[in-house]
């Protein structure tokens, strides 16, 4: 008989090899469509993956990567309520031009959670330099991860960025090139709707001084879209961000897309959101649909 101490010990081993990613990579089957399939991606926290959902066109690639950053909120009980996000629309956009798409959920988010690490702090304090970083961090690890995989072109990734997740995007510009051929970002920012009011956000100053940290050193070009709609920042000052991360040195081409539903902001979410945002977007990337091969 083993001693009761020895029996703790043994289950807290088990415990702790359930909750430790064994391996990182695919976790269950392909599906359609797209070839959907979930991953598990390294994070910071070295104790825990972060849940992902991976999408590729048909064929063994490799394909050029893309990763899409999602968006998130500073409050608790939603960000732990989040589902997983997938994208599906702007998704099979890039599939359908080749790219191999990773859509992964961060620390602090949903299923994955984990310690929030991307928290701004609060609206008069707000470090928004911080806390882009903190995001870029996530989607670096995530998209060098795959990079390392037989079925991708190890260089000339792009990054496409939702909100925060765009505001982690911005402070990927000063990546290698080569790793990162272009970035793609979606109304980036945060703070918006300051205490749930459209158009209000928190310590709009310090957003902007931080967007022209961000250019500072920057080296891949980024392509800058908002909807004509957004209130969480809107094209009015979108453009501020934009000109104080050119004044730092960034590259930055901005446009501001149609009005989109009742709520601009959430217009990469939705396939008629990527609809409107398409010639932007194979503009931006210099891609077109590839030709699906004849069946015999």
């Amino acid at each position: 008989m083993r001693s009761p101490k020895i029996l703790l010990l043994l289950l807290m081993l088990v415990v702790f090899v359930q909750q430790t990613p064994s391996r990182y990579g695919p976790t269950g089957a392909e599906a359609e469509p797209d070839r959907e399939q979930p991953w598990l991606v390294p994070t910071p926290a070295a104790e825990r993956g972060a849940r992902a959902a991976l999408y590729r066109p048909p064929g063994d690639g490799p394909f050029q990567l893309a990763v899409i950053a999602h968006a998130t909120t500073q409050n608790v009980l939603r960000r732990a309520q989040m589902p997983q996000p997938e994208y599906r629309a702007l998704a099979a956009f890039l599939v359908a031009r080749g790219f191999a798409v990773l859509v992964p959920e961060r620390l602090g988010h949903g299923v994955t959670g984990g310690a929030y690490l991307e928290d701004q702090g609060g609206c008069d304090e707000a470090d928004y330099a911080r806390s882009g970083r903190a995001t870029a961090d996530q989607i670096r690890l995530a998209m060098n991860y795959l990079r390392t995989q037989p079925f991708i072109r190890p260089a000339g990734a792009v990054v496409i960025g939702h909100s925060a997740g765009g505001w982690g995007a911005l402070a990927l510009a000063g990546e290698a090139p080569k790793a990162v051929a272009s970035i793609v970002v979606f109304a980036p920012g945060r703070g918006g709707h300051a205490n749930d009011f459209e158009n209000q956000i928190c310590a709009p100053q310090t957003l902007i001084a931080a967007a022209g940290a961000f250019g500072k050193g920057a080296r891949v070009p980024v392509t800058w879209l908002v909807a004509a709609n957004d209130t969480y920042f809107s094209p009015a000052f979108s453009r501020k961000l934009v000109e104080a991360f050119r004044t730092g040195g960034g590259k930055a081409d901005f446009r501001v897309l149609p009005a989109f539903g009742s709520e601009g902001h959430w217009l990469p979410e939705t396939e008629s959101g990527v609809k409107l945002a398409a010639s932007e977007l194979d503009r931006a990337l210099k891609a077109k649909p590839v030709q699906a091969a004849k069946k015999p």
